[in-house]
């Protein structure tokens, strides 16, 4: 069976590692002409870790990411709503990483160039069409390069290629533009001291005006210095740009302004954002679920399938598991059709669940709770919000998102 990817950023790229351990023919069509380590920070949670470890990952992931020890929501005022550890610390069998989305792109676009070949990884081609058809399927790609089409047979064609993926465009013609939530994310990397543990991932304010921050590198510079990721969300209006442009600059003086007064005793916010020395927008936007993601030999997986808003840090887990489930489907039924249907019956619903949950902010709602029950902050959080309750939401997402600690302690690897 020959398989073709659209796409290696993540899905692709983990989608072609699964298939290709399992005995599978894969080729990988990056429309990006080369790979660079862009972007900022990204969270691998357990269940992701666990499809990770049995591709043989880990071992390079630990030495270049950061073991997260723990997260925890605070209100504006940076007054402690929630916390609990994570990963192995919460007695997990797999780690939670926090790492560089690009310094992992390139990790895993090395590991497939180890297992599949460099000739079988075409960069510079960005797919224009597909057809299905009964013994083989094709797909016209333009090769940047040489500005040529190029003509490819497939029996499974993947459609990797994102929030807007061409594979799911022509599934889905007449589907508009990613709906804009109204909130734009304002990302950046700073180097700065440690805060809390030095392996925490805190989360601040509420829907209206959040920041978020963890480290991204294990290590510490002469300074004592390490490299920290942030996200400080806000809504258009207020003088803030209103255009979805994914590779904008923002302006880090009107970002300022907002943040002003989020000086805290175990982090300075303005400090960090003052120290990052390029901060981009990128929209916060997702897609509705969809009813269907196969058609004849072509299915989608990943954001293609999928987008969701980065609410719980699933957004990139979600597409591993995607690889092993479909993998796992193909391998054990010979018969293409019904595999692809069974692969869609397992992750549709469920990624679906999530996507819509996260519209409604996830386990991060607990922030959202208290901010409108305290406006002005508390003095004792549990006149505010109970236990019981803080518990239940984070345990019901958990569960929604696959990684109920017990349950997935009962995989294996």
């Amino acid at each position: 069976m020959k398989i073709i990817i659209a796409g290696g950023g993540i899905a692709g790229l983990t989608t072609a590692l699964s298939l290709h351990k399992k005995g599978f023919h894969v080729e990988v069509f990056e429309s990006a002409r080369e790979i660079k380590p862009l972007g900022v920070g990204i969270n691998l949670l357990p269940h992701a870790i666990r499809v990770l470890s049995a591709l043989g990952l880990e071992e390079r992931i630990r030495a270049i990411a950061v073991a997260t020890r723990e997260l925890a929501y605070y209100n504006k005022f940076g007054q402690k709503i929630w916390q609990e550890p994570r990963g192995k610390f919460a007695g997990y069998n797999w780690s939670q990483y926090s790492i560089h989305r690009g310094t992992l792109q390139v990790l895993l676009m090395d590991a497939v160039k180890e297992a599949i070949g460099i000739g079988k990884i075409h960069t510079g081609h960005s797919l224009l069409s597909f057809q299905n058809g009964e013994a083989k399927g094709s797909a016209v790609f333009l090769d940047k390069k040489n500005n040529c089409e190029l003509r490819v047979e497939f029996d499974l064609l993947v459609g990797a290629d994102g929030i807007h993926s061409a594979v799911r465009k022509q599934m889905y013609p007449h589907e508009k533009e990613p709906p804009f939530s109204g909130i734009m994310l304002h990302r950046g990397t700073s180097l700065s001291k440690p805060f809390l543990t030095g392996s925490s991932m805190i989360m601040a304010g509420s829907a209206r005006q959040k920041f978020v921050a963890y480290p991204i590198s294990p290590s510490v510079d002469k300074n004592g210095n390490q490299l920290i990721n942030w996200i400080a969300d806000l809504p258009i209006g207020d003088g803030m740009n209103a255009e979805r442009d994914w590779n904008r600059k923002s302006d880090k003086q009107k970002i300022l302004s907002f943040y002003r007064n989020w000086k805290f005793d175990w982090l300075d916010i303005p400090s960090l954002i003052e120290r990052s020395d390029a901060i981009y927008e990128y929209p916060m936007c997702d897609r509705d679920p969809l009813e269907r993601w196969t058609w004849g030999r072509v299915t989608l997986t990943g954001d293609a399938a999928h987008p969701m808003y980065p609410i719980g840090s699933n957004g990139g887990s979600q597409a591993i598991l995607d690889a092993e489930c479909l993998t796992e489907c193909l391998l054990n039924d010979a018969d293409l059709f019904r595999a692809l249907q069974l692969y869609e019956q397992i992750r549709l619903p469920a990624t679906g669940k999530i996507v819509l949950q996260n519209r409604q902010m996830g386990p991060e709602q607990v922030m959202q709770i208290v901010e409108d029950r305290a406006p002005d902050g508390f003095s004792n959080l549990h006149d505010i919000i109970t236990q019981e309750e803080l518990e239940d939401i984070a345990s019901r997402y958990k569960q929604i998102a696959g990684f109920e600690k017990d349950e997935l302690n009962r995989k294996l690897i």
